[in-house]
């Protein structure tokens, strides 16, 4: 299984109408083939010197049985047409595909 940790950079401001716009989306991506989960998450405000500070991004945090399967998630329809809706309120997409160690 692999696992998918999305880091969404939004225009200031604009989080909260990606959060819907990806709230929108959830339901249909958990019944897609190879789903394992499929989580939002976002930055937790603490003031400690050894954090990474991300108030404006939105995290994704997603299982996926294989590749193929993510590959198939990033190809669908609901996907380009989801990646249209907000696309004007994103910066920058940082994908990791990670793999037990």
């Amino acid at each position: 299984m692999l696992t998918v940790i999305a880091e969404i950079c939004v225009r200031p401001g604009r989080r909260s109408a990606v959060m819907q716009a990806i709230e929108q989306v959830i339901p249909t991506v958990l019944e897609e083939e190879g789903c394992g989960s499929y989580r939002m998450l976002v930055d937790h405000q603490a003031q400690v010197p050894w954090k990474q500070n991300s108030p404006d991004s939105v995290f994704m945090v997603e299982q996926w049985d294989s590749l193929r399967h993510l590959e198939r998630h990033q190809q669908a329809a609901h996907m380009e047409q989801h990646r249209g809706r907000i696309k004007d309120d994103v910066l920058d997409v940082r994908i990791f595909v990670l793999e037990p160690a």
